[in-house]
């Protein structure tokens, strides 16, 4: 009987030993940026800043992160990938400490512009470590489980991080946060990494910047991506015009159903391919956003972010799932980064590009509710051009290789 392929170690086990490594890893690193990312805001308004210098400290992270990425490949190509993750948790350390020993606007901005470096480094090493450690048939499966520590973290990190606030300060926090990166940074040493580093002497050309074959998937990604980075800008905003109060249990919601969502449509993509994902999960993402367009209490708030979660959030694994795919294992970490500079590109220019939508409206006699309610109607285009474009460039059969088709059923 024809065998599916195997993973690195010969068995198409999702939770072996180097997978649930790097997930427990990336649990703490993501907990500890919920944690803290959700105090820099108001420790930055605790020193007077306005809502417009505010603002700026987040797109100097975005801006910092964007601008590292075309590196990311590169370094990934020439270095192992666990030892980029304990330089980009001793980067991130870093950061902590400036929020942490922060007395000046200024020292919040140089911690911010550091995450950001460090972050723009995170997310694709860790994605490529997680690939590394999965069998090919159980890729979009596994990338959807591995996934679910960031959806965990962000139920919970942002609660801890007002908790231990509330209790020990600013300076504390930041500074347990900054631990948890020292003991992620010292553990993603005693990694494995499948990647051989080539010769120092290779010559370096596009390639090791970006992956060709995962364009157009971050191209589907920027549209997708962009429509949900408008969620995080703009929810709890339409949530308060509407005179609901509890407008944070959006998140809490939409991270809730992905421990259901992932699981169950990742088996769904290694079984009969990524389109048979993809195409569902945007057509109820859209219906995400009529309903939200629609929400005038809780309850209603509660019903996107849940459907939301069955939209975008199984669509964004199983495009990742595609971009590894579609390249040899050495350059994953590439790939990877290949697709988190469309993400990235698309949380600078999405919700700039709502924001004035509301504006315009407003500024033409529109209340808030109607003109957030619009805003949101409107992402329903950059969904279908997303979902589009997956269509026509991004299916498995369009991109180099065919390791997203189907796979026969793993024999228990």
């Amino acid at each position: 009987m024809h065998q599916p392929p195997q993973g690195p170690e010969g068995s198409s086990r999702i939770w072996s030993r180097p997978f649930l490594a790097i997930f427990a890893l990336n649990f703490v690193l993501n907990m500890a940026q919920f944690m803290t990312n959700a105090l820099v805001p108001k420790l930055a308004e605790s020193f007077g800043a306005s809502a417009t210098i505010v603002g700026l400290v987040t797109g100097l992270f975005a801006a910092t992160s964007l601008t590292v990425r075309p590196f990311v490949g590169a370094a990934t190509f020439r270095f192992a990938n666990h030892v980029l993750l304990a330089i980009t948790a001793a980067i991130i350390l870093g950061a902590f400490v400036c929020y942490g020993l922060a007395d000046s606007i200024e020292m919040i901005v140089a911690g911010r512009l550091l995450h950001g470096f460090g972050m723009g480094f995170l997310a694709p090493v860790t994605l490529a470590l997680a690939s590394d450690a999965l069998p090919e048939s159980r890729m979009a499966s596994g990338i959807g489980i591995f996934s679910l520590g960031q959806a965990i973290a962000m139920a919970c990190g942002p609660g801890v991080g007002l908790v231990l606030l509330g209790a020990i300060g600013y300076g504390p926090t930041f500074l347990i946060g900054a631990g948890a990166m020292g003991v992620v940074g010292i553990l993603s040493l005693f990694l494995r990494s499948t990647h051989t580093p080539p010769p120092i002497r290779q010559r370096m050309g596009w390639s090791s910047f970006i992956a060709r074959e995962a364009i157009a998937p971050a191209v589907v990604v920027f549209f997708l991506g962009g429509a949900y980075s408008v969620v995080n800008s703009f929810v709890i905003l339409y949530g308060e015009s509407v005179g609901v109060a509890e407008i944070g249990l959006f998140f809490t919601a939409y991270a809730l159903a992905l421990l259901v969502s992932r699981p169950l449509t990742g088996r769904i993509a290694d079984r009969f391919g990524v389109t048979a994902v993809i195409v569902p999960g945007a057509l109820i993402y859209g219906l995400a956003f009529v309903l939200l367009s629609m929400a005038r209490s809780l309850p209603d708030f509660l019903i996107a972010a849940t459907v939301s979660a069955f939209g975008y959030g199984i669509c964004q694994p199983a495009v990742q799932a595609l971009s590894l795919m579609a390249v040899d294992r050495p350059r994953r970490g590439i790939a990877g980064n290949t697709n988190y500079m469309g993400l990235d590109l698309s949380y600078l220019v999405m919700p700039a590009a709502a924001g004035a939508v509301v504006s315009f409206t407003q500024a033409h006699g529109a209340t808030a509710p109607d003109a957030y309610s619009l805003m949101f109607q409107i992402m329903i285009i950059p969904v279908g051009i997303g979902l589009l474009i997956f269509l026509l460039f991004a299916r498995p059969s369009r991109i180099r290789r065919g390791g997203m088709e189907p796979t026969p059923p793993i024999e228990p």
